[in-house]
């Protein structure tokens, strides 16, 4: 076994791209119950509120739907220089350097051989509550504000992906990633992986395309303390008309309670729940599902719904 890296902290922030801004930003804001921190060009930075960075969420305004890019948060500066230069000597894409935005320093991007953007930064911007904001107990990041589901923190998210080995190469090589979990199809492919870059169980899932796109996005999550906070927020949907995807159900691969959901311009929102489960071993052997494995479906038998394999954004243009 290789020597694990943890240059590479955790998952920062996602910017999703949207074309019905104001819808969108309402649906984050009043429904989801993010925060908005500030706003700056065509941008909206949000967060949970237990979320320590000044955005976890950057909602940008586009002419379609997809990821802007993906941003973790390094260890130190020396780790930063680490991946840099591990990164600049790889065949990927180096994008370079930027000088960063409302919620961060600057950050050096970075192209999967999918097109999907990535940054890496260290120097960040810690949320401030205000008076009305600051919580009771100095260990929380901020008040809990009860608005719309109300999750507490940004847990992961998924991105589609024709070879999803050279995706599992390059989160490798960039990032030090580990796969905790993945799907070997009977063809040998692999359908699915599962990454972490510390403790927890995943902080970005990649799975394989099957609409015909290139370079999209499938999911964002944020967490939630409990499972009946699911069930809450599943009518909170249905009273805002909402659509509900699928769930509330329990994921077989990783165990997480789920509910799916599209906010207005389309993009896939995910409230999870993934319990008090950690990957602790430094040795963990990567739990591998087949084919057989996943026909079964969920946790509880419910069986994973078409879209859920073809549905991502932007949408696939059609002739």
């Amino acid at each position: 076994m290789s020597e694990p890296i943890f240059d590479v902290a955790h998952l920062g922030h996602v910017e999703v791209y949207t074309d019905r801004f104001e819808e969108s930003l309402d649906f984050f804001t009043r429904v989801y119950g993010l925060k908005l921190s500030g706003q700056e060009g065509g941008s909206a930075y949000l967060r949970a509120w237990d979320d320590y960075e000044f955005h976890s969420l950057k909602l940008t305004r586009h002419s379609t739907t997809g990821v802007g890019h993906i941003a973790y948060r390094v260890s130190s500066p020396e780790a930063l220089a680490r991946r840099v230069k591990a990164i600049e000597a790889s065949d990927y894409k180096v994008i370079g350097w930027t000088e960063g935005d409302l919620g961060h320093g600057k950050s050096f991007r970075f192209e999967d051989p999918f097109g999907h953007v990535f940054e890496l930064y260290w120097e960040t911007r810690r949320y401030a509550p205000d008076e009305a904001d600051r919580p009771a107990l100095k260990n929380m990041a901020s008040r809990f504000h009860a608005q719309g589901a109300s999750p507490r923190r940004l847990d992961h998210l998924n991105l589609l992906a024709a070879d999803v080995t050279a995706f599992r190469d390059f989160m490798v090589t960039c990032l030090g990633s580990r796969v905790t979990e993945q799907i070997r199809l009977d063809n040998g492919r692999l359908g699915g992986c599962w990454f972490t870059v510390n403790n927890k169980t995943y902080d970005l899932a990649c799975t394989e395309e099957h609409g015909g796109g290139h370079g999209r996005f499938h999911h964002v999550t944020y967490a939630t303390d409990q499972r009946e906070d699911i069930l809450r927020a599943a009518d909170i949907f249905l009273e805002n008309g909402v659509h509900i995807e699928t769930g509330p159900h329990k994921h077989a691969i990783q165990g997480t309670f789920f509910l799916y959901v599209w906010e207005p311009a389309g993009n896939r929102v995910e409230l999870a729940n993934a319990g008090a489960r950690l990957i602790l071993a430094p040795d963990w052997q990567t739990v591998t599902w087949t084919e057989t494995d996943r026909k079964k479906g969920q946790a509880w038998g419910l069986k994973t719904i078409d879209t859920f394999h073809t549905h991502g954004t932007p949408p696939v243009r059609k002739d």
